[in-house]
């Protein structure tokens, strides 16, 4: 028997330090994370303040980046710290990747040194919490359209509006909140607590349970002018963060993809149906066939989009190319392993109908598969057919 990783020889690509980095990620995921999870799931909660000096100690949190504290790994270790945590469940690489690739890359890359000085430190060691508000209840895939206001008073600013959606909003200790002045979206520092904001926890969620989800309110939440993130102007700035994001699912979601492969090739081989293995029919061998061969394609393409991303020579559409490819893949495997599961397949004593839960949610968010297929379109045709 050998496994994905062995069929494509994927150990082969990766250096000791990258094998190193995996091993620690995936054996923090199995000691401190796995045992609880299902529990998590059903109960609709994560400890997201327990466990983030814990990733903090192990240099998770915001780990591709450089200083303030942050570990300055590369984007390709990194994205192998995605798919560890996500092969044990979404709603931990979600908690990671917004800390470290939206709110901490927002102050990192567009805030003022003050800024940077302040947060980033506290925040790569898991002793403060960030979430990013960028999406809104009626503009998700267009956040051009969004409604959040920030206008000027004398030397303050003052906020109103709402944002949806946001990972970590009611345990964080700052937002990067995105709002419409007059000169176009410019990025704003709100702390929790500020007179006017409020973080709302969601629940009834069927999809990433083991996460912390919000609604942020802002209501004449007035803010000093060193707030503004100097760096940032137009929507660009935003978008940049969410490549960052779109970049780790690119590996997160194959981690799922694996979870769901290896319990069900162990539960065909231990599993009888008709006096024998249900592993050793032709159907259940031509679906694991099947799932193997998407699941390795992905990981060589998340690979080699990593070193390119390593080199500087990524782009946005190859991003796309990356995240549309992954996560619709790895939803479909969850979706297979499921039917070889049959009955048990539904319940939580397997991760695989919860990993396909929460993958429905993996591939809206960042940007629907819809919206990256028109990424892509553009990249072939120069033709922008998204209105």
């Amino acid at each position: 028997m050998v496994t994905v990783d062995e069929l494509f020889a994927i150990d082969s690509l990766l250096d000791d330090t990258e094998l190193r980095i995996r091993e620690t990620v995936r054996r923090f995921g199995e000691q401190r994370l796995r045992p609880h999870v299902a529990d998590w799931f059903e109960r609709g909660t994560f400890p997201a303040r327990e466990l983030a000096p814990e990733l903090g100690e192990l240099g998770l949190l915001g780990m591709h980046l450089d200083g303030y504290g942050c570990a300055g790994t590369s984007a390709t270790e990194y994205g192998l710290a995605c798919l560890e945590l996500e092969a044990v469940d979404s709603g931990a690489r979600s908690m990671v990747s917004v800390q470290g690739s939206l709110a901490m890359t927002a102050i990192h890359k567009y805030g003022s040194e003050e800024q940077k000085q302040h947060w980033l430190p506290d925040m790569a060691a898991g002793r403060a919490l960030g979430c990013f508000g960028l999406t809104e209840p009626d503009f998700g895939s267009n956040p051009g359209g969004m409604r959040a206001r920030a206008r000027r008073d004398g030397a303050d600013w003052i906020l109103d509006g709402s944002k949806m959606w946001i990972t970590n909003g009611s345990v964080a200790d700052v937002a990067v909140v995105w709002a419409r002045a007059e000169e176009g979206v410019r990025g704003f520092l709100v702390p929790a607590g500020t007179p006017g904001f409020a973080a709302r926890e969601m629940h009834h969620k069927l999809s990433l349970r083991a996460s912390i989800t919000a609604e942020l309110d802002l209501d004449g939440v007035r803010l000093p002018g060193d707030a503004l993130l100097p760096g940032a102007r137009g929507l660009s700035g935003p978008l940049a963060c969410l490549s960052e994001a779109r970049f780790g699912i690119v590996f997160g979601a194959l981690g799922a993809a694996r979870d769901c492969l290896l319990a069900t090739i162990d539960y065909a081989r231990t599993r009888e149906v008709f006096d024998k293995p249900l592993a050793g029919y032709q159907l259940t061998q031509a679906k694991l066939a099947d799932m193997a061969l998407e699941l390795g394609k992905g990981q060589l393409l998340a690979l080699h989009l990593g070193r390119l991303k390593d080199r500087g020579e990524v782009r946005p559409e190859q991003v796309s190319a990356g995240k549309l490819n992954s996560t619709r893949e790895a939803l479909a495997i969850a979706r297979e392993c499921r039917t070889v599961l049959g009955a048990n397949g539904i319940t939580l004593d397997y991760p695989v109908l919860r990993h396909a839960n929460n993958l429905e949610s993996v591939l809206t968010y960042e940007g629907t598969a819809e919206v990256h297929q028109l990424v892509l379109g553009e990249a072939l045709t120069g033709a922008n057919a998204f209105r």
